[in-house]
């Protein structure tokens, strides 16, 4: 199951997945929240929690994940993930040099520290300008 993170500021989602987490999770509570948002901003912040109550991803999952992540490549600011979850953290930090944004992974002692950094205000580009 997949809920969504409430008080989180404009241009940011998060969401906590608990138990199993289905295709069908992506299909009705992610990805129309992500394409909501998307239709009204070009760049976006995605908090994604898989705490401790996570026991496992049932099989098109992690597929519906990957689609949403490339159907939307260039439009993500930054994206925190936040686990423990030994070979979710391995493979997102092999895979996060492919992330086209600023991309961290938080330990769920850490949670706090990412919902902070989810409110980081932007960085301006510097132009050359002093």
């Amino acid at each position: 199951m997949i809920e969504q993170i409430q008080d989180l500021p404009p241009g940011a989602l998060g969401f906590r997945a608990k138990g199993q987490v289905t295709a069908e999770d992506y299909e009705r509570v992610i990805v129309p929240d992500v394409e909501a948002a998307f239709a009204i901003t070009r760049k976006l912040r995605l908090l994604y929690h898989v705490g401790p109550e996570f026991t496992g991803f049932a099989p098109g999952a992690m597929w519906e994940d990957a689609m949403l992540g490339f159907r939307h490549f260039s439009g993500w600011d930054r994206v925190a993930l936040v686990t423990d979850v030994p070979w979710l953290r391995a493979a997102a930090l092999a895979m996060g040099f492919a992330v086209p944004a600023q991309f961290r992974v938080f330990r769920n002692d850490d949670y706090e520290v990412a919902l902070s950094w989810m409110r980081e205000p932007r960085a301006e580009p510097n132009n050359g300008n002093t």
